[in-house]
């Protein structure tokens, strides 16, 4: 690991600051075994499905807010009857629409918007599958790191949304569809981990913490009537980041900080967050540490409730 001088480490964190969020999300996964941690339990997901559904039955999906991760590809073959990659970047997805012109995947639909806009209560979330969605219910949908731009008390009105609104209807038996949420757990006591760091400084400069706890929300899921009958899973795992680049390193540390998108950090609090990474983790060679929550919410016959 090269040594950087105070001016120079400080003058690439700077630099990092000014990325796109887009980007960054490609550093975290391309150093970081996340996207390997989604697809193991996405798989899980699947299989339970396709263990359910008729084998002929086309399988359709909603993939909120991650169309150009690698998961992409599991998602692409396994729902041959329709994708639908929801995103805000437009980067992001023009990377998608060049992949279906040059691989002619003509069944992924590429569909420019906010999440939070497009799909934040059962109205929305039943105009959005009338129009981007052409009327068609889904098999799964996903929210890989989505709900981190959302405060929690907006959860439940969009995952009720979608569990009415947007899944495909109960069957006589076994599951008929279900949502993958995965979000990084909200308290952590390693200096070195995501939620940490978030804490840290997001509490030191504008008296906010993380306050998204998936395991929570899972056990007020499990509590609600309109969730009856529903399978309500939820398991913890935990991934490392890291890269021999101090300014790829950085890119992911204001990612999670959420700068400049929810909180922006001023140039002397954005110098006295770098020298914190710098010293205390990348030049000791330390990964960022992310404990990670998965929730799995399964739509299950009417009369299991």
């Amino acid at each position: 690991m090269s040594r950087l001088s105070v001016q120079e480490r400080r003058a690439i964190g700077l630099r990092a600051a000014r990325t796109q969020v887009y980007r960054q999300d490609k550093i975290w996964s391309r150093y970081s075994n996340d996207k390997v941690d989604i697809a193991h339990h996405l798989a899980r997901v699947l299989r339970v499905l396709a263990k359910s559904l008729p084998l002929a039955q086309p399988l359709r999906g909603l993939s909120i807010g991650s169309s150009n991760e690698p998961q992409f590809r599991i998602l692409e073959s396994a729902f041959r009857g329709g994708l639908y990659l929801l995103d805000i970047e437009a980067e992001a997805l023009a990377v998608v629409r060049e992949r279906i012109r040059r691989q002619a995947t003509d069944h992924v639909y590429p569909v420019l918007g906010d999440y939070r806009t497009l799909l934040g209560d059962e109205r929305r979330a039943r105009r959005f599958r009338a129009g981007a969605l052409r009327g068609r219910r889904m098999t799964l949908v996903t929210l890989h790191h989505s709900l981190y731009y959302s405060p929690e008390p907006s959860w439940l009105p969009l995952v009720l949304g979608l569990y009415r609104s947007i899944l495909a209807r109960p069957r006589a038996d076994g599951p008929s569809a279900a949502i993958h949420a995965v979000l990084m757990a909200s308290r952590s006591r390693n200096p070195a981990s995501t939620t940490w760091l978030y804490n840290h400084f997001a509490g030191q400069y504008f008296g906010v913490h993380n306050d998204q706890d998936l395991r929570r929300f899972a056990r007020a899921l499990r509590r609600d009537t309109r969730f009856a009958g529903a399978r309500i899973v939820a398991a913890r795992s935990r991934v490392h980041f890291h890269t021999s680049s101090f300014e790829e390193f950085m890119g992911v540390v204001w990612m999670i900080l959420l700068h400049p998108t929810v909180h922006r950090f001023s140039p002397d609090q954005q110098r006295e967050i770098v020298e914190h990474v710098y010293r205390r983790l990348w030049s000791r060679g330390l990964p960022l540490v992310q404990e990670q929550d998965h929730l799995v919410i399964y739509r299950m016959p009417a009369r299991a409730g």
